[in-house]
């Protein structure tokens, strides 16, 4: 009997919260409905990009200035939309990307998870077997070869590239493999991106301006109630 009424006991319940004027229950609402927008959202960029995260921020001035710290970065698949190329490929085919030659690119360093991606330039497909003599039209003083195969790829703000660099909690970055990249850059939104660095700060501020929203509603209506009262009560006076 009791699984019979549960589906009745949920439809009640469901049905309670959906038209519940407490200001709580009013809360509790607003803030699933932002959830379901949010998710819809992610899911919608998602199956658009083919890649997680489908977006990034730019937190370092390595690409200035040709992406910007601030800037909200739009992420696709590597092979998705148009032909992914290197600065060398870009090159040969006179296309530009971003200013310059050949793709940016995200990926995790040394296919690293607890360190944040990096978004650089991918300059050149370098072999174990070909060691590399010059990088982006400059000659190298000695030749480099690489332990194994991968991307070469360079900051358009940085002095080397990041193979021939060292950065904290990573070491040196070894060529970038293929199962590290997480996707490459479509376009940037200038500025949007600070709001991802905040997201925390957003979310409280959010909370806070709902719930005073909706105090305001319940003090609104409490006085509209009080006035209509008053009201009927001088109606009824005047009558007697």
């Amino acid at each position: 009997m009791a699984a019979k009424d549960t589906p009745r006991d949920l439809r009640t319940l469901f049905a309670q919260f959906r038209t519940s004027d407490h200001w709580a229950v009013s809360l509790a609402r607003d803030l699933l409905w932002v959830a379901c927008v949010v998710g819809g959202i992610a899911l919608a960029l998602f199956l658009i990009c083919g890649t997680w995260p489908a977006v990034v921020t730019i937190e370092s001035g390595s690409m200035i200035p040709n992406m910007n710290i601030g800037d909200l970065v739009v992420v696709v698949q590597k092979d998705r939309y148009g032909e992914f190329m290197t600065w060398e490929e870009g090159k040969r085919a006179n296309v530009s990307k971003f200013n310059s030659y050949g793709d940016v690119i995200i990926y995790k360093p040394n296919g690293l998870d607890s360190v944040h991606p990096i978004i650089h330039r991918t300059m050149v497909y370098a072999t174990n077997t070909t060691p590399l003599t010059e990088i982006r039209g400059n000659q190298l003083l000695t030749s480099y070869a690489p332990a194994h195969d991968g991307y070469i790829t360079w900051g358009d703000n940085n002095p080397y590239p990041d193979q021939f660099a060292s950065y904290k909690g990573i070491g040196t970055p070894e060529p970038v493999r293929e199962e590290w990249i997480v996707g490459k850059a479509l376009f940037t939104v200038p500025l949007v991106g600070y709001l991802p660095l905040h997201i925390w700060e957003v979310v409280i501020v959010v909370v806070i301006i709902m719930a005073l929203h909706e105090l305001w509603l319940r003090s609104r209506e409490g006085k509209e109630q009080k006035g209509g009262n008053s009201g009927r009560q001088k109606k009824k006076a005047g009558k007697k």
